[in-house]
């Protein structure tokens, strides 16, 4: 848990301190000093009486009580300077620099769980081993440069890599972004990127926290922590973006489902985002314009007014915008009339409104003013003012400034001239302002956050099914694939609309079970993986001498045990699965169905519990969303009755997490029916 002794420690040491401004005991030492901490300041350094000018110690053992440690020596010595701040010197904070810890190798592990164990035992809190430390505007605990602004209305940012912190620091700051505090976390040895935003959600107070939060993660090791801490800062206001890097998979994963080969790592990543509401971003570069635009004012809408001096970046924003899902709405009439009397001939205000090159901050005035009052059609404005070098700018800038200042739409400053106007645009972010060099970068960021959804409400309405059912199916379960007559009763008792079956082992059950479901009928093997790949798959049988004889050819199938019987249905053919995910629990999919989900695969993800609201969302997020509604006279899906069944399964797997994969391929949709054909249920206990 983190601690007063490392958020507001009023004494500090550091252990490994020198004269070295090159060493990280010594940068982090000379960080302190310059950053004016106003708490007592003591060393830790064998060889020297004084270091930097602070009174040098030459062990732990002739420190005053003091509350945070930063320790910057090596490893090997770590553990018994820790033991002696935690049990003779009251420390409760410690911020580990030093590396050679599990990172490295597993003496390094067995080194790095003592320590914990030993700060654990006083309750203390520890960031790091192997991180470049803590940064806050009460100190300069970092051994690295440059130090950004620091602000409490500023970013609140937390890293699981301290050099890529520094990296996305030098993407915000030029930008005129500030910092409330930085929390790089290292190995995450007790406290990782969950724990940072757990305390920013317990301890969030809107008159005084940030309320923008900036997350780089390479692991996510407490997924279920994450997502309940990061959804209820959003729901109190928040906004959180996160880079979660290691997306990608080196080779395929051997699956023996459509889910197991479609469910990943990742996809369970984007799920989690989602279900939370936060905004994932691919890089730096795109973090830091997210957290930007988080820092304006919010935009309410999708119509944006595109004011601009030069038509190539008004193009180019355009495309963004549009190719995200924003608008660029056409401005007409008497008050777009009345404006365009007021700029140089030449000018359009059709949107883009481009007032050329030779437009001044009079025009500019006139033209935010319009957008502002006389436009209802526009919710933001997008400024783009450069100068191609031949006068200064300020007139524009400090205009633009006050107009972010009184207008209640937001303002999004995009000053691509980094050096011709370098001074003036110096000027404008020192008034507390924030530029975007490059206006797709910001189109891109912009409709990122409009198409990222907010956190789904703490508690959901879920389908009943029958508990007691389905728990006494999956306690009687073996390991491997449950029998088709269990997932029969499984759907039943998941509440889950399936079509009548029957499965045979003669030929003679099979003649007779056909009459009883009624002609025509579909006859699948059972046992294969792939059926239709092994000619597993019969259609339209309409006649009782066709069912003798394809039973006993499907019979002799390799792997085949049984061959089930169907009733010929039809209807869009649509999937819905599931599967265990380490750490995150199961991951629900769906998509279209059949050949589709192979060749397509397309599909969208959730993180059970999933509510039928949820599910209709995931559907409507489909690419192929349009063959559900029904497209050229198609008759369209159903799509509540196909997201109450994407909702049924998630609560299927929660009462029933020992299902680890599960396919309902395929559903077949109608107006009025979504039925489930064919399904495989594993289980692993």
């Amino acid at each position: 848990m983190i601690n007063q002794a490392l958020i507001n420690p009023k004494s500090i040491v550091v252990v490994g301190g020198t004269d070295n401004i090159k060493s990280p005991g010594g940068k982090v030492l000379k960080n302190l000093i310059d950053g004016n901490f106003n708490g007592n300041l003591y060393v830790v350094n064998p060889k020297q009486d004084s270091v930097q000018g602070i009174k040098a110690y030459q062990s732990p053992e002739g420190l005053p009580q003091v509350d945070l440690a930063i320790i910057a020596i090596a490893a090997k010595f770590c553990l018994e300077t820790v033991e002696i701040l935690a049990k003779k010197k009251n420390t409760r904070g410690f911020i580990i620099l030093s590396a050679g810890f599990s990172e490295e190798n597993h003496a390094g592990a067995l080194l790095e769980k003592q320590i914990v164990e030993t700060i654990n035992s006083v309750d203390g809190c520890l960031i790091g081993p192997n991180c470049i430390g803590v940064l806050n505007p009460v100190y300069n605990g970092v051994f690295t440069t440059p130090i950004p602004k620091l602000d409490s209305k500023g970013v609140d940012f937390a890293s699981g890599s301290g050099a890529t912190a520094v990296f996305i620091m030098e993407a915000g700051m030029p930008k005129g972004l500030t910092f409330a505090s930085v929390y790089s976390v290292g190995n995450s040895a007790q406290l990782g990127v969950e724990e940072i935003v757990k305390y920013w959600d317990e301890n969030y107070d809107p008159k005084i926290s940030s309320s923008v939060k900036l997350l780089y993660m390479e692991s996510i090791n407490k997924p279920e922590m994450l997502l309940k801490h990061a959804s209820s800062l959003i729901r109190k206001g928040c906004k959180i973006a996160a880079v979660k890097s290691g997306s990608s998979e080196a080779g395929s994963r051997a699956a023996s489902s459509h889910t197991g080969a479609l469910a990943s790592s990742d996809s369970a990543v984007d799920a989690l985002f989602k279900k939370a509401g936060i905004v994932r971003c691919s890089g730096r570069e795109e973090l830091a314009t997210v957290a930007s635009i988080f820092m304006h004012k919010e935009l309410s809408g999708k119509n944006i007014a595109i004011i601009t001096h030069a038509g190539g970046p008004a193009v180019m924003l355009t495309d963004s915008l549009s190719n995200g899902g924003l608008s660029v709405p056409h401005i007409e009439g008497k008050k777009a009339d009345e404006l365009l009397e007021k700029l140089f001939p030449g000018s359009s205000v059709a949107n883009p409104i481009d007032f050329l090159a030779t437009g001044t901050a009079e025009q500019l005035g006139h033209i935010i003013d319009a957008c502002e009052n006389d436009f209802p059609n526009i919710d933001a404005m997008a400024v783009i003012f450069g100068s191609p070098g031949l006068f200064e700018v300020y007139d524009v800038y400090d205009l633009l400034h006050e107009k972010m200042k009184i207008c209640k739409k937001p303002i999004y400053p995009i000053l691509p001239s980094v050096i011709n106007v370098k001074d003036e645009i110096a000027h404008f972010l020192a008034k507390g302002r924030i530029n975007f060099p490059d206006e797709v970068v910001f189109g891109n960021a912009l409709c990122k956050i409009v198409n990222t959804a907010k956190p789904e409400p703490e508690t959901i309405k879920l389908p009943e099914n029958d508990k007691q059912g389905i728990r006494k199916i999956i306690d009687e379960a073996e390991n491997g694939y449950l029998s088709p007559e269990k997932v029969q009763q499984l759907l039943d008792a998941a509440g889950i609309c399936r079509a009548g079956e029957a499965v045979v082992t003669t030929r003679e059950d099979a003649v007779e079970q056909a009459a009883k479901l009624g002609y025509p009928v579909v006859m699948k093997v059972v046992g294969p993986v792939h059926k239709s790949d092994v000619g597993g798959v019969v259609l339209n049988v309409k006649d009782p001498k066709i069912v003798a004889s394809e039973f006993d050819r499907m019979i002799q199938i390799k792997d085949t045990t049984a061959i089930l019987l169907q009733p010929m249905l039809s209807g869009v053919e649509l999937f819905v699965g599931a599967k265990r995910e380490e750490k995150f629990g199961h991951l629900v999919l769906c998509g279209l169905g059949g050949i589709f989900i192979e060749v397509l695969k397309d599909v969208k993800t959730g993180i059970a519990p999933i509510s039928s609201e949820s599910a209709l969302e995931m559907i409507k997020g489909l690419k192929s969303y349009g063959i559900v509604k029904g497209v050229r006279g198609q008759e369209p899906v159903n799509e509540a009755m196909f997201a109450e069944i994407v909702s049924r399964v998630s609560t299927l797997v929660s009462v029933a997490p020992e299902i680890f994969e599960m396919d309902l391929n395929p559903l077949l949709g109608k107006a009025d029916k979504v039925v489930a054909v064919d399904a495989r249920i594993r289980i692993e206990k």
